[in-house]
């Protein structure tokens, strides 16, 4: 037990176990003390944290290849709820194809941490391939719609998506013995750590609303408590999980916490333009996969830019 805790990642983990086991007995002490109200979302959303953080902690554990393996896994779970809800010509299906074929191909650039091409792959050659491939369906009207949409869900749940696994690819060094798994789970916690925050604070102390129309739910209240419970979670961990200083850990939390509020934001405005509440039904309690990465899909790309001009 000791040699296992002596492991940062092994420790992080411990302690990720640690909240959600005090989180489980907070919501059956709550439907046992008050059996009149239903805590049906709220506990399923509990039992669905249990089986993210296993899987989750298994593919960081197991190794390099099976946390890409398994980020290519999220990625394709969110590229086809991305498919299904948004607006598509019968042109538009013939096409997807290659869309999805762009998964195995951007990853296995993940898996030979080849920057090169893992920078440039979806932006540059996708980008321009994609509309020619569109145009050989030789259907023009709604060209521009369908273009814009399957480029844009590309970049958001695979192009994004990946630079979290890319985090995989930075060694372990004498100061940074957690490596980049220890920077994979500080994301994943921060991310996801803000997330909750912020949604906590917004229902105990939440009055000014931030953005209404998109998002009636986000108060200034909420938005500024995440970022500094994010902050203070960065600065409780960065010494076992990451390289960084007080300082860069403290500007790093308040990143992530911003940037994961622009991305909730952001998915949430388009899901209203398509009249949706939840992108999928996957995970119990929390909607589908896009509803859970959400966040992440701007901030790990921002985090994995940050720490690589600045560490690597």
């Amino acid at each position: 037990m000791i040699s296992f805790l002596d492991d940062p990642v092994h420790f992080g983990i411990g302690v990720v176990v640690a909240l959600l086991t005090a989180a489980t007995l907070i919501v059956f002490g709550l439907t046992k003390a008050k059996p009149d109200k239903n805590f049906k979302e709220l506990t399923n959303r509990v039992k669905s944290w249990w089986v993210m953080i296993a899987i989750f902690s298994i593919a960081l554990l197991s190794s390099p290849i099976v946390s890409v393996i398994f980020f290519g896994l999220i990625s394709f779970l969110a590229f086809k709820e991305y498919v299904s809800v948004i607006p598509l010509r019968k042109a538009d299906r013939r096409v997807l194809f290659w869309a999805y074929l762009t998964i195995p191909v951007q990853f296995y650039f993940v898996a030979q941490a080849d920057y090169g091409l893992f920078i440039v792959f979806i932006p540059i050659w996708v980008f321009f391939l994609l509309p020619f491939r569109l145009i050989l369906a030789k259907q023009t009207e709604g060209f521009l719609k369908s273009v814009s949409a399957i480029s844009w869900g590309l970049m958001i749940t695979v192009f994004a998506i990946s630079h979290a696994a890319m985090l995989m690819q930075f060694p372990a060094t004498e100061s940074h013995a957690a490596g980049g798994a220890g920077l994979i789970l500080f994301l994943a916690i921060l991310n996801q750590g803000n997330d909750v925050a912020q949604y906590v604070w917004g229902k105990m102390l939440g009055k000014n609303k931030i953005v209404p129309d998109v998002s009636p739910n986000k108060t200034w209240e909420g938005f500024l408590g995440g970022v500094g419970t994010t902050v203070v979670m960065a600065v409780l961990l960065h010494s076992f999980l990451t390289p960084f200083s007080i300082p860069f850990a403290v500007f790093i939390g308040a990143m992530l916490a911003v940037t994961g509020f622009i991305g909730d934001v952001t998915f949430s405005a388009m899901k209203r333009d398509l009249k949706i509440k939840d992108a999928g039904a996957l995970i119990p309690g929390h909607g589908g996969i896009l509803d859970r990465i959400d966040s992440l899909s701007l901030s790990a790309p921002l985090f994995f830019h940050t720490v690589r001009f600045f560490y690597y």
